[in-house]
């Protein structure tokens, strides 16, 4: 599995972005999928994920009401939608596959094998 981050730039404290993430080969729809970010010089958060399929929806409480995941299994691409941008949120940002039974908002829950992630930069 590939995967391709995009969506990422340069954004104003207040404002809003939406990432996507390519899934390549034909499983996607049988992955959960989670989103994460890395800021210079700390270790890597988690922010969001979602099964397969269904309304359940998991987000760490640092982008709770301010973000959302979903997902697009026909086009295999998985999306987070962040509103009310902070400075803090600067970061590059990935997506990953979640292995099952495991939990959902550790970071060790997900593939060892990350992409090239998409630079997310807030100016405040």
């Amino acid at each position: 599995v590939q995967l391709v981050e995009s969506g990422g730039g340069l954004f104003q404290t207040g404002g809003s972005l939406r990432l996507s993430c390519v899934v390549s080969g034909d499983i996607f729809s049988t992955l959960a999928m989670g989103w994460f970010r890395q800021a210079p010089g700390k270790e890597r958060e988690f922010l969001a994920a979602l099964p397969t399929a269904g309304r359940s929806t998991f987000y760490a409480d640092s982008v709770k009401g301010r973000a959302t995941i979903s997902r697009d299994n026909d086009k295999s691409v998985v999306y987070l939608q962040m509103n009310n941008l902070k400075p803090e949120d600067t970061a590059v940002y990935y997506c990953n596959v979640k292995t099952p039974g495991s939990s959902w908002y550790s970071v060790d829950s997900y593939s060892s094998s990350w992409g090239q992630g998409t630079q997310v930069t807030v100016s405040s």
